[in-house]
């Protein structure tokens, strides 16, 4: 049984203000809508539907936790980049997603799910720019492995670690794909390993 496992939904946050005082540690999940990242949260949880998967890309739009016991929780962040929303709603998340992300001592470290077809997209970039000036790691899951051949991942792949090691080496990075379960046991550790260090 994994860490993961023992995940259960814990609050939903849309506004700064609200954010839970547990005083434990927060691994946060975010990523551009459609890039797979619920699919990727309910696989590593081992749970269907604890994150919400929709047809419609963009609609988790609050903060959503999910405690793991002893004081650590996984955080699923709003989707980026998805066009149909109204321009005050992207704001607002904007707003909350900037400042989490740079403010929030109990967060140690970002999950940034990319699609491996499409990764480090402009705002794949944008987002890696933002988290960057706070030091924590940052692990990026390459999903949707499964669409491209062995190969082909094992080239983007290369591609992509080659320009984080130059660009933020802060970020590690590793091919994933939640309809195949590949690549679940080293997200799991080196998420575990931040939760537990």
């Amino acid at each position: 049984m994994g860490l993961f496992s023992q995940a259960a939904f814990y609050t939903t946050v849309n506004h700064i203000r609200d954010l839970p005082a547990h005083g434990g540690r927060e691994v946060a999940f975010v990523g551009r809508s459609n890039a797979g990242k619920s699919s990727a949260i309910n696989t590593l949880a081992n749970h269907v539907r604890l994150a919400y998967t929709s047809k419609t890309p963009g609609r988790t739009q609050h903060l959503n936790y999910f405690a793991l016991g002893n004081g650590r929780y996984i955080v699923d962040l709003p989707g980026y980049g998805y066009a149909k929303v109204p321009p005050e709603a992207k704001r607002h998340w904007e707003s909350l997603l900037s400042h989490y992300l740079q403010h929030r001592e109990e967060l140690i470290g970002l999950v940034v799910i990319m699609d491996i077809r499409h990764p480090l997209t402009e705002l794949d970039v944008t987002m890696l720019d933002w988290f960057a000036p706070t030091g924590k790691p940052v692990h990026i899951l390459l999903t949707k492995s499964d669409k491209l051949s062995r190969q082909q991942a094992t080239l983007t792949f290369v591609k992509v670690k080659a320009y984080l090691a130059e660009n933020y080496p802060q970020c590690s990075v590793q091919v994933f794909s939640s309809l195949k379960k590949q690549g679940l046991d080293e997200a799991e550790a080196v998420i575990a390993g931040w939760l537990t260090d």
